[in-house]
């Protein structure tokens, strides 16, 4: 065990407030709050290794448009359908993608002359309908990311030496993300701004004194890289010096 004056949890508040806390260490009121906090993830990661470098058929060769983010999310219409069919509990047959070649900017990620591809993955919802379950699903979720990419670059499924499929349940398992939503809770209105986590409690302190959040679970959520723990630091600076 390590003792602090000061605690800063920079996990999400299920797993900081229920499952770390024995019960009654907490008011029930706030409890109840933090178990209506909504996760329900809705993304995946599909990471390719590779004998070369994709060619897409919108830009052929290579070139510096490989070495920033690259998206498959050709009209609003596209992306409207990729979530309609996670709103029934699929992952969407035509998904968004993001796509990332970090070996082109920092080549030690990859042997010489070759190149991993990170592609995160919308729409793959944590809880699937009725009768599917994710390690069932995921060769298929998998595969189904490599043909939407292969439309746009034809070459990749020829250049592809190994792949990692990462569905919502495997971001939970493996990396503790609750129910696979990588900003440690959804971005929705009523989470967002004043109300992150909970109403009451969202300038970065807890119930418990000296005990503070830090995660993307406190605003401004995920997405905005460092900006929650230097916001969280600056309250702690606040509180220590008013203490002093």
């Amino acid at each position: 065990e390590i003792y602090a004056d000061i605690v800063s949890s920079s996990v999400d508040p299920r797993h900081t407030f229920i499952n770390f806390m024995e019960p009654g260490q907490l008011p029930e009121e706030f409890v109840e709050e933090v178990r209506r906090y909504k996760f329900r993830g809705s993304s995946g990661k599909v990471n390719l290794a590779l004998d070369g470098l994709p060619d897409f058929k919108c830009m052929p060769g290579p070139g510096a448009h490989l070495r920033g983010a690259m998206s498959i999310s050709p009209s609003v219409e596209y992306m409207e359908r990729a979530y309609d069919d996670a709103k029934y509990g699929n992952f969407s047959r035509r998904p968004y993608i993001d796509m990332v070649i970090p070996s082109l900017t920092d080549p030690s990620v990859a042997p010489p002359g070759k190149h991993v591809m990170s592609c995160f993955v919308q729409y793959a919802p944590y809880k699937l309908r009725p009768g599917l379950n994710w390690d069932d699903q995921r060769e298929a979720f998998g595969n189904n990311v490599i043909d939407t990419i292969s439309e746009y670059a034809p070459n990749l499924k020829n250049i592809i030496l190994g792949k990692q499929v990462l569905t919502p349940l495997d971001l939970e398992r493996e990396f503790g993300l609750t129910e696979g939503n990588i900003f440690q809770g959804e971005l929705s209105l009523e989470q967002l701004f004043f109300l992150r986590p909970v109403p009451g409690w969202a300038q970065y302190r807890t119930p418990i004194k000296n005990l503070y959040m830090c995660g993307s679970a406190t605003h401004p959520g995920g997405g905005i890289m460092g900006a929650n723990g230097r916001l969280a630091a600056l309250e702690i600076l606040k509180d220590y010096k008013g203490a002093a």
